[in-house]
């Protein structure tokens, strides 16, 4: 049986707690929300959760509630004590780690195959989201990405070629995990509501194509897409071996950047790969 909280809204009131502009906060009070919100990586019923940001505790209270062991990071001291509070009165299913999220060593604190869900603060999202997406081995430690951004990066996180959102946050996405927008978030959910849309991302590690080195992919998306207005001839030209690489693939170097597949950008980087 779940143990009977106080409304999130009377929590806020209790400890005069605000949402901080600088911190990147906005609370979400919706009960039936972030229900929603914690089901969307499946079954969480003894699975590992890690969250960053919970604030005072809303989306927490919902993974709770579906089972799941929470480790949460938070930086804010104000939302400590109610978190606490969550603490004792689920039994120990929650951690709280008082500090910054782009300082932790998640795996060590909660472990291979946990599951990373969170209201993302914005001034942190994306660096947090190609962190995750960056590691070194694969299959990462992570299950899969639950996370809320702002509804554009949702859309580049997901884009197709040949599309505006489509860039460098779409090709690391995509070539060794597969991205969905669950659903989106109206602004007026929000305490303060933010300016924008907001969007449930879901994301799964895939197979890692054999071959590949994910630095010369970033290098290789950095380069192209940074010029990306200019033909292929002329932005990957700083790339050793590039354009020599276009040729071998019969890639037309007139081409630019945005009309790449996924695929494409992973062909050149393993011929790059190997090269070296």
């Amino acid at each position: 049986m779940l143990p009977t909280l106080p409304p999130l809204r009377e929590v806020i009131a209790k400890y005069g707690l605000s949402a901080e502009k600088a911190l990147g906060q906005n609370f979400l009070f919706d009960g039936q929300l972030l229900d929603r919100i914690a089901r969307v990586p499946g079954d969480l019923r003894d699975a590992s959760v890690y969250e960053v940001g919970p604030g005072p505790g809303g989306l927490t209270r919902a993974l709770l509630g579906a089972g799941a062991h929470v480790v949460a990071v938070e930086r804010d001291r104000r939302c400590l004590v109610p978190l606490i509070e969550l603490t004792n009165a689920f039994e120990g299913r929650l951690t709280v780690i008082e500090g910054d999220a782009l300082e932790q060593d998640e795996a060590a604190l909660v472990g291979r195959g946990a599951h990373i869900v969170a209201n993302l603060p914005y001034n942190v999202g994306t660096p947090l989201l190609v962190r995750w997406l960056s590691d070194d081995s694969w299959a990462p430690w992570w299950a899969s990405l639950t996370l809320m951004f702002q509804k554009e990066v949702a859309e580049r996180i997901v884009a197709k070629p040949d599309t505006d959102h489509y860039g460098r946050l779409a090709v690391l996405a995509q070539w060794r995990a597969a991205p969905r927008i669950a659903f989106t978030v109206n602004r007026a959910a929000f305490v303060p509501p933010p300016k924008v849309t907001s969007a449930i991302v879901h994301i799964v590690p895939t197979e890692a194509p054999e071959g590949v080195k994910l630095p010369v992919l970033e290098r290789l998306t950095a380069a192209a897409f940074g010029q990306r207005r200019k033909m292929l001839r002329q932005s990957l030209k700083a790339v050793p071996g590039a354009l020599e690489a276009l040729e071998r693939l019969g890639i037309e170097a007139t081409r630019r950047a945005e009309t790449l597949a996924v695929a494409d950008y992973v062909a050149l980087a393993r011929d790059l790969s190997g090269a070296r």
